[in-house]
């Protein structure tokens, strides 16, 4: 039943991630650039690449995100999905069935994804990290899964955007589990229940950026024939720079 939980729990992320405000962090950040992609595998390869300056988001840009991530449609569905599951699974326990526990299963989920959210953008703050999602400039489905997945867990620092492993997108799913497991949930096994929801937040987080990456936001995505602002803008920054 476990495995089954993190198989629909991703599954149902990565479609929702769609949702996803994809446009707007690309569009106030230097139009979803990754200048830093891995080099070829080979020294006989090469792919193309799109190569701008980085440029940092405003104050309001990440305020806008923050807004879209903690209050937005895509947490919203993720809490009714992420209770769903809960009810099916009957965890925890203590809850009972019904419509009642259903109802207090989605306050639980969309408190864990508050927590979550916030703790992110507010560390992130703190240690002038750039955690906002930017898609692949890069071609190739592995290449773009990589980018994608270890976007996850890495951020953008300084005025090149350089981007190194980060503290905040690495902590705030476990702070939201663990305040949840010994603010509400009243488990005897709290520090390694709250752990393991941990581990699945930081999975639904992978089946977003995946979703971003790949369905929804650019030119290179399943969507990207439909005209919207972030195509405009990546499309005309390229052909400013030659």
């Amino acid at each position: 039943m476990k495995r089954s939980w993190i198989v629909c729990l991703f599954a149902a992320t990565t479609a929702l991630g769609a949702l996803a405000p994809t446009g707007w962090a690309q569009s106030g950040a230097g139009a979803g650039l990754y200048p830093d992609a891995p080099a070829s595998v080979s020294s006989n390869t090469t792919y193309p690449q799109l190569t701008l300056a980085y440029t940092r988001p405003t104050e309001k840009t990440k305020m806008r995100n923050y807004f879209f991530d903690a209050f937005g449609p895509y947490p919203i569905a993720g809490a009714v999905v992420s209770a769903a599951i809960g009810q099916a699974d009957k965890t925890p326990p203590q809850w009972g069935e019904g419509a009642g526990a259903y109802g207090v299963r989605v306050g639980s989920a969309f408190g864990v994804g508050l927590i979550t959210t916030t703790t992110r953008y507010g560390l992130a703050e703190a240690f002038r990290e750039d955690t906002l999602y930017y898609r692949c400039e890069c071609t190739g489905f592995l290449r773009r899964l990589n980018h994608a997945v270890f976007s996850t867990v890495t951020a953008r620092r300084g005025a090149d955007g350089h981007r190194q492993l980060s503290f905040p997108s690495l902590a705030a799913p476990y702070v939201g589990s663990l305040t949840a497991v010994y603010g509400w949930y009243a488990r005897g096994d709290g520090a390694e229940y709250g752990l393991r929801m941990g581990n699945y937040a930081l999975l639904t987080l992978v089946g977003e950026n995946i979703a971003r990456e790949f369905i929804y936001g650019g030119p290179h995505t399943l969507w990207g024939q439909i005209d919207h602002p972030a195509s405009r803008e990546t499309d005309s920054a390229a052909n400013s720079s030659h």
